[in-house]
């Protein structure tokens, strides 16, 4: 399979797999960290949009998109190896400095994660439909959610696709997303073997303590706090069943000064409703916060 976009592909290769990833422009790094069931792809709109004043670099997880997609023997499909892997891949490039987070759905708790562990290297914060921090106590777990974590969670998320489907399918909701976008989305995960990591992006959410990864959130949790003077902008998909008002609420909470955009008829790949908008509110919005040698010192 190759990347439908024009971005060279590259790859960092480690413990005997290729970990995919775009890497376009030049200057302080921009790294978008996508979530489930999607990949790099989601982010093309914006990356198209900031590579030429920046270093846009763009991962797909292993098991998803065009990395490698081992089974459970080869890898450890936890949020501690997630953001490992990005912690790996940064180190590698040398953008360890003046790092701007991008961070939509899962990918949220991974670059939180990665943030937490490394504040001093965050400048910037871009916050789409995401979350840093556990399930808000209001928050109900979503029928679909529920649905793949139980007994039937591989016949419908393996065997019929049918949670990447379903993805395609509600998570626009300004505009259905164009079968040949929607074609993309699914791309990657054709088969019962390519759908390991969507299945096990769901299986590996914590909703209560002693849950792999609870303790790891909690952690993230604990070192928000850190991040309150870092510049953040937050886009939300309003009818977004997943990451919904409860999730917008909580990040208003934590980081009151931070800049919001509301979005009331857009969902959860908001990028698809609304790139037109959020590509210049982010333009606008990184080109207000420039950077310096001691961000975040």
């Amino acid at each position: 399979m190759k990347a439908p976009y024009l971005f060279a592909s590259k790859y960092l290769e480690f413990d005997g797999l290729r970990y995919h990833y775009i890497d376009e422009g030049a200057g302080d790094p921009v790294v978008m960290l996508h979530g489930n069931p999607s990949w790099s792809y989601y982010f093309r709109h914006l990356v198209s949009g900031l590579c030429s004043d920046h270093r846009v670099i763009v991962p797909d997880h292993i098991g998803c998109g065009l990395s490698d997609k081992p089974d459970d023997r080869q890898y450890e499909y936890t949020l501690e190896q997630r953001w490992r892997d990005v912690e790996r891949l940064l180190d590698h490039l040398g953008t360890d400095r003046n790092v701007t987070l991008v961070l939509h759905d899962w990918g949220g708790m991974i670059g939180m994660t990665y943030a937490a562990h490394h504040p001093e290297r965050i400048a910037r914060l871009v916050i789409l439909n995401t979350a840093g921090f556990h399930l808000p106590a209001a928050k109900r777990v979503p029928l679909s959610l529920r649905l793949a974590r139980g007994p039937m969670g591989a016949f419908l998320v393996r065997g019929l696709n049918a949670f990447s489907r379903g993805a395609a399918r509600f998570c626009c909701t300004r505009r259905p997303m164009l079968p040949e976008v929607r074609k993309q989305y699914l791309a990657p995960y054709d088969s019962w073997r390519n759908r390991i990591a969507v299945h096990r992006f769901v299986q590996d959410i914590p909703l209560r303590p002693g849950d792999p990864g609870y303790d790891l959130v909690s952690f993230v949790e604990e070192k928000l706090e850190r991040f309150r003077r870092t510049p953040l902008l937050v886009c939300w998909g309003e009818k977004d069943f997943v990451f919904d008002d409860h999730f917008l609420a909580e990040w208003e909470r934590r980081f009151p000064e931070a800049e919001v955009h509301r979005f009331p008829d857009c969902g959860h790949y908001i990028l698809e409703d609304a790139h037109e908008e959020i590509v210049p509110i982010v333009r606008e919005f990184l080109s207000r916060h420039p950077l310096h040698t001691e961000a975040n010192a």
